[in-house]
This record gives C-alpha cells, structure tokens and sequence, in this order.
C-alpha cells in the first residue's frame, strides 16, 4: 500500500475532509503522473445530498467512487466512452433515503443507479423470509445502502491511484461483515482493479453471500450488442427466459413490452482459473470486459431488461459467490458460503473499457481461448439444481 495516503474519512478519529484534490506535481502526488488526479466532493440539494464522491481520472480513463453507497461505483468514461446506464433514478440517492423493507421488499430498486453496485453481504437474492432463522431478507442486501466509516485514497510511485473504502454490515443478534474495498487503475490505463475482502467480525461463523450487479447502457448497449462469454453451459432463470434462449447473448432495441430475462452461466477458467466475458456493441468498436477469477466467484449471471430507454434500458454482467436465488434454495444445493470468526474472503475483479475495434478484438480473442471446443451447451428449460423454479 502507498505511503502516500490521505484519510477522507474517519469516524471513529472525527475526521471528514468537505473537499480534497490531489494533483501531479501537488505536494506528494508523483509528479510524473501525467493528467491524472483524484477529487472528492459530496453532493448538495436533491436525494444525493451528502453522498460523498470520489473522482479518480488517470489521465485517458475517469470513475466516480460513492463511499457513503456501499462503495459503489457511480460512471466511468474512457476516450470518448461513457459506461453506466440511464436508470429511472437519475442521480445518486443517500442511503437515509431508501427504504429496503418497502414495495414488499423490493425498496432497494428506490436507489439503484450504479454502474457497479454491490448485492450483500449476508444475503444478495429476492424478497422473503429465511426459514433457517425466520429473518426477513430484503432485494439484494443492505451494502449498497450502508456509508463506509473509514476512507484513504492516495497515488502511489508507481502511478497507481487509488480509494479504499471499510464499510460495515452489522447488528446485535445478527451477520457482522465486514467490506473492504479498494479501487484503483493505473495512469494512462483502461483498466479499473476492485481489491475486494470481506470479513466475518463475529465470535460465530456466518454465512455470506456477495454479486458485483455490473450494469451496462446506452450508448454501449443497443439492438445487436452481444455478450461473449467462455460458457461450458447457459441454463434460464425460469420458463420466460427459456422462451428467449436461442438469442440469449443478444440485445434488442428498446421495447416498452419488455419483460425482464435472467441467464445462468457456467463459465470456463484459464489455468489460474481466471475468466472474462465481454460486453461490446453491434459493431465490435466499442466494449467493456470483466475478469475475475472463479474460485471466489464460481457463478454469473446474466441479467436482460431491454425495456423503453425511459424505463431502464439495461444489461446486467454480474459474477458472485452462489446464484441471486433464495437464500435457502442456495442453502440446500450448497453453494451459500461460511466464513469462519475472524476469517476473510477475498477477490479482484478487472474491468476494462474498450473504446476502439482493435481492444474488443484482443479481448473476444482472449474469450475464444477459454471457450470449450466443444462449444456452448444451451438449456430449454430451467434445471432444478439452478433454480427453484425447475
């Protein structure tokens, strides 16, 4: 980690910096750091105000850091590209206002307006109760909605720039997790790196579930786009996207009628047991790539919701610990994972900008590589060990 760090916030030493801008040439910043810069600012007016913001922008590639939403990551843009999505929630929206328990738990979706939001820790699927404990879950956790207690960010000698955010999901008879996260990217790069633990702080082990809900829009996504995955098999959430599994990789235009459409996908590793799907355009000019490595993230998921431009015109890549399924069906096909006191889980995931037709060749290329020579197995029809729906 960088000598040169600057705490943004800490609670617990009553410390919270209004403002910050570091700069080449600036003090500690190497000076060799050519058009790069980290910025802090926090929204004011409107449902954003006093969500803080972290501008990281490393001279050709910028990303927007919400430490007081789960970390989250608001846009990014590389060149001339703009990645995120048009949510009918326009702008950030602090925690305070989102209500999970709401719209028979589904009151997350009142905030959900990242490029990259995080579903956990101690659940990440739907609505509903836990028969093991009687607990009420709500959609997609309580992360995404909880402020981080402590922030740094700084750049490193090595041109490397960076904000790390601890953020804490707890309550007294209840999971005590703990996230830890740093994003970062290099100067002059298209990559961003998330350096992702998680912690059980309890004296108890707990169970544990975490999905990175990457979603990607307009301009990027339009009618022809495709998803390039190294999938052994791509099996249907349930018989609506069973109906839509000869074209499940390929994106439509805008339709109002539009009814949402979720895949399952068993990707293939290379021999570090690392993977990556890849999201371009109809033309093959411009994408986004993800890369992680299947240990930590042994399931993906792909999510459609190619509804009217107004409404959330989107595609969700989204890898994770188990499937965003009941928690107590995950339970029972064993994929819910333990951490033990004290005990961590760690991951990295890389997300690549693409701006031009060379960079989504050599990452479709990378794809092809792992892909099985026998090819892709479709399903028809949901299978019982994905989903309770089967």
């Amino acid at each position: 980690m960088s000598d040169h760090a600057t705490v943004l916030t800490d609670v617990d030493e009553r410390i919270w910096l209004e403002t910050f801008c570091v700069e080449p040439g600036a003090g500690h910043a190497p000076a060799d750091v050519n058009g790069s810069s980290i910025k802090k600012w926090t929204i004011r007016g409107g449902p954003g105000d006093g969500v803080d913001v972290v501008d990281i922008h490393n001279g050709r590639l910028s990303v927007s850091v919400l430490p007081t939403r789960g970390m989250g990551l608001w846009k990014a843009r590389c060149d001339d590209l703009d990645l995120g999505w048009r949510s009918p929630v326009r702008r950030p929206v602090h925690p305070a206002l989102v209500r999970p328990s709401e719209s028979g738990g589904s009151g997350w979706l009142a905030g959900f307006h990242e490029l990259l939001a995080r579903c956990g820790l101690a659940s990440h699927g739907p609505p509903g109760i836990d028969p093991a404990d009687g607990r009420p879950v709500t959609l997609h956790g309580r992360i995404a909605n909880l402020p981080a207690h402590r922030v740094t960010a700084g750049i490193d000698d090595d041109t490397r720039l960076w904000v790390r955010g601890e953020v804490d999901e707890t309550a007294l008879f209840g999971p005590c997790l703990r996230l830890d996260s740093t994003v970062s990217t290099t100067a002059g790069s298209n990559r961003l790196t998330l350096q992702e633990t998680v912690t059980n702080l309890a004296g108890t082990p707990a169970e544990f579930e975490l999905l990175y809900h990457t979603n990607i829009g307009q301009p990027l996504l339009e009618a022809g786009a495709r998803l390039v995955a190294p999938a052994r098999r791509v099996v249907p959430s349930n018989a609506h996207a069973a109906d839509g599994i000869a074209s499940w990789n390929i994106f439509s235009e805008p339709q109002p009628d539009y009814r949402e459409q979720c895949y399952f996908l068993d990707l293939a590793a290379d021999t570090d047991g690392r993977t990556l799907v890849v999201l371009h355009d109809a033309d093959g000019r411009r994408g986004v790539a993800l890369e992680f490595a299947l240990a930590p993230l042994p399931c993906f998921t792909l999510w459609k919701n190619t509804v009217h431009s107004a409404d959330g015109y989107v595609a969700g890549i989204e890898p994770s610990t188990d499937l965003p399924n009941p928690r107590d069906f995950e339970r029972s096909q064993g994929r819910l994972m333990t951490l033990e006191p004290n005990a961590t889980w760690s991951a990295r995931i890389d997300l690549t900008l693409l701006a031009d037709d060379r960079e989504v060749s050599e990452q479709i290329e990378r794809v092809s590589q792992l892909t099985p020579p026998d090819g892709t197995r479709l399903y028809t029809e949901p299978l019982p060990e994905y989903s309770p729906t089967a």
